[in-house]
């Protein structure tokens, strides 16, 4: 069977493979409004804009073509929070830039081109390009000149302006740790605590979003519903194996744990010994990554926490939640727990 006979059917199957990731959450953002703002040369109807009304179909996705100058594009997405009201902006490189500047809001800035000008020269942004998705007014190209380089610069030299305490904790921002166009996080981290590395490139894909961007969405929602969902701490001990790999269906387990718990993440403490942090702390990064982030707790009292169920190595007695212990007869591996808690049906 030749090439071009196989061709469709290996599309197919990529489809498949990328669309497996994809998950409909009808609750999460349930009656809420969401601003996406696009990226340079990109427009309202990109992937990301379809991936967001999929993954949240009770949810409005307002997703406006910005105008190709930047004090016109500026304005327009002030004038939409005013109209609009948003509950959560996701922006996304260019679109990440302007999503800082919006004061006010919950937003999350995804890889965000801070310096977009010097991103524009860098990776030769200028002269005559294309969009990379349909536009409603059907405009296929734009010229990008020295001019149309500095109003962008002046725009983005604008970021921080204005900034408090408060509208700080109000942000998070994401950066895909194979970014090879934008690498922002030290200039965002200066002024925002929330920045968090992801797995993932510039591009935003199915599994980063999926994996990365929706857990923080996730908490934003929790926090504005006031929801308190029920608690669920891990010994990092039953997480990785003798070669310090995940354990089998852990990661698994995890991502289906954060759709309805509130998952903490719980590892000795060492008083003296400074690199054991630092080593644990990375191994999280590494294979638990997002939801990790601000959910680790460092105890050698484990009796003390607080909470609805510890799954640990052992059996350690007097913790405030229910015990499942890792490796046991009834919890021989992560697949036996999945099993436990799709059953308990997250009450």
């Amino acid at each position: 069977m030749n090439f071009f006979v196989l061709f469709p059917f290996f599309c197919n199957f990529v489809a498949s493979m990328e669309n497996s990731y994809i998950k409909q959450f009808p609750d999460l953002l349930k009656g809420k409004k969401m601003m996406y703002v696009h990226g340079f040369g990109s427009s309202g109807q990109s992937g990301t804009v379809r991936r967001l009304r999929t993954v949240f179909p009770n949810a409005t996705v307002i997703a406006p073509d910005l105008p190709l100058h930047p004090e016109e594009a500026i304005a327009l997405l002030h004038q939409l929070c005013r109209d609009e009201q948003p509950d959560i902006i996701l922006g996304t490189s260019m679109g990440g830039m302007y999503t800082e500047q919006l004061r006010g809001f919950d937003r999350i800035c995804t890889n965000p081109a801070l310096c977009i000008a010097d991103t524009m020269h860098d990776h030769g942004l200028t002269g005559t390009q294309q969009y990379q998705n349909p536009r409603q007014d059907g405009v296929q190209t734009f010229y990008v000149d020295k001019t149309l380089v500095k109003e962008y610069r002046t725009v983005s030299e604008r970021r921080f302006e204005g900034l408090t305490a408060e509208d700080s904790g109000r942000v998070f921002g994401l950066f895909g740790d194979e970014d090879t166009v934008v690498d922002t996080f030290d200039l965002f981290h200066q002024h925002y605590p929330r920045a968090i590395r992801f797995h993932g490139e510039h591009r935003m894909d199915d599994r980063s979003f999926m994996h990365s961007v929706l857990p923080v969405i996730r908490w934003i929602d929790d926090r504005q519903e006031k929801r308190e969902r029920p608690i669920v701490y891990i010994g990092t001990e039953t997480l990785a194996d003798a070669r310090q790999l995940p354990t089998a269906s852990c990661q698994k387990a995890v991502r289906q744990l954060i759709e309805k718990y509130q998952v903490y993440f719980v590892a000795p403490a060492h008083s003296t010994d400074v690199s054991r942090y630092a080593s644990t702390s990375a191994w999280l990064e590494q294979y638990i990554n997002v939801p990790a982030w601000g959910h680790t707790v460092f105890t050698n009292q484990r009796h003390l926490l607080y909470g609805d169920y510890l799954i640990e190595g052992t059996e350690t007695g007097g913790a405030m939640a229910t015990s499942i212990v890792f490796g046991s007869d009834t919890f021989k591996t992560w697949d036996d727990i999945i099993e436990y808690f799709s059953r308990l049906g997250g009450q």
